[in-house]
């Protein structure tokens, strides 16, 4: 018996030792953790102090801030179709050489059954049919494809107008790289190009967020041609300069508060000739102009939109040739929800009849 009571106590004792030996490995775990976790935050903090001045080695990785040209919406852009566009034809053009771009005509809805199974002769020539004619410049980030430029076409083809809506260069399926000499390019080619076949029709510009600098540029060079548009709409426009607190620059899809991140991103933006000056071109443009914004932007504060249209005004002279329209923050529009409000192809059929 007394034999069987020590193994019974070895026993015991063997089992208890493990138990003693679980504190070092529970210490090393807690300790690892915590290594771990300092490395992160200081390779967070490194980051933090370090990119600014990656932006002023690298002024390239400026350019992709801007742009956001990669960020792509995967669809087969030649087949307009499928999303929903049965009276569109999908057509590329070249602006320069090497440099070929994405455009999308879209036809007033009334010709929808009759563009079924059309070729792009037929497209190119209802540009004269007499309807107006709308040019849409997007914004940053995807492509022509992306759901609230589509819903613009169609709010175009429904009111019997034609749209016609361009992939930058380095957007979507266009070739090159984007610069703003180079976007101002692709937009005077394609104004040429559509004036050449519209015959006289109404053509105004439509330019949202990055478009609308695009849309301004091209709009003070045609007046300087004499040929200038018969009228330009800006959405969600916006004005290089100081950042307001509380809002991202208008060229980033992201936002961190980096320290002087707006000195190092000014400057970078001036050495890669990105100015888009809309403040300045408003100053020369003569032509009509219907200005939209939201008031919930989240981008771009509506208070721009005033300023905007204050310089604007100003410049013309005339409360008839400039109208601000601006949107309620409960409606949740945001920077690119304007196509969602029902009093919108009203606004629009309003302002193109006033150029008429």
């Amino acid at each position: 018996m007394r034999r069987r009571v020590d193994e019974t106590a070895g026993s015991e004792r063997t089992k208890k030792k493990p138990a003693k030996g679980k504190k070092p490995v529970e210490t090393r775990a807690r300790s690892s953790w915590k290594v771990w976790l300092k490395w992160t935050f200081l390779a967070l903090g490194v980051l933090y102090l370090v990119t600014p001045f990656l932006l002023r080695l690298f002024p390239g990785i400026v350019q992709h801030l801007v742009y956001s040209h990669a960020i792509l919406y995967f669809v087969d852009l030649s087949r307009p179709a499928d999303l929903g566009l049965n009276h569109t034809a999908n057509m590329y053009l070249t602006s320069e050489e090497g440099v070929t771009l994405g455009v999308w005509h879209t036809v007033p809805e009334k010709k929808w059954k009759e563009a079924q199974g059309k070729g792009l002769d037929w497209y190119e020539k209802s540009l004269g049919d007499g309807s107006p004619v709308f040019i849409y410049f997007h914004g940053n980030t995807n492509n022509r494809a992306a759901p609230h430029r589509i819903a613009v076409a169609n709010i175009l083809s429904s009111l019997g107008y034609h749209a016609v809506v361009m992939d930058y260069r380095g957007f979507g399926d266009s070739t090159g790289e984007p610069t703003e000499p180079g976007l101002t390019t692709d937009a005077l080619y394609l104004y040429h190009w559509v004036r050449e076949r519209s015959k006289g029709s109404p053509l105004i510009l439509w330019g949202h967020s990055l478009g609308t600098g695009v849309s301004t540029n091209i709009a003070v060079k045609l007046q300087e041609e004499g040929n200038p548009a018969d009228g330009v709409i800006l959405e969600s426009a916006f004005k290089i300069g100081k950042v307001p607190p509380g809002y991202p620059h208008i060229f980033t899809w992201y936002y961190w508060k980096f320290p002087y991140i707006q000195y190092f991103f000014q400057d970078r933006l001036k050495n890669n000739k990105l100015t888009f000056p809309n403040d300045e071109n408003l100053e020369k443009m003569r032509m009509p102009l219907l200005i939209l914004h939201s008031k919930d932007d989240h981008l771009v504060p509506y208070q721009v939109a005033e300023e905007l249209y204050s310089i604007a005004k100003n410049a013309m002279k005339s409360d008839d040739r400039v109208k601000l329209v601006l949107f309620d923050a409960s409606l949740g529009y945001l920077h690119n929800g304007l196509y969602r409000d029902p009093a919108l192809p009203g606004i629009i059929r309003e302002f193109v009849d006033s150029i008429n």
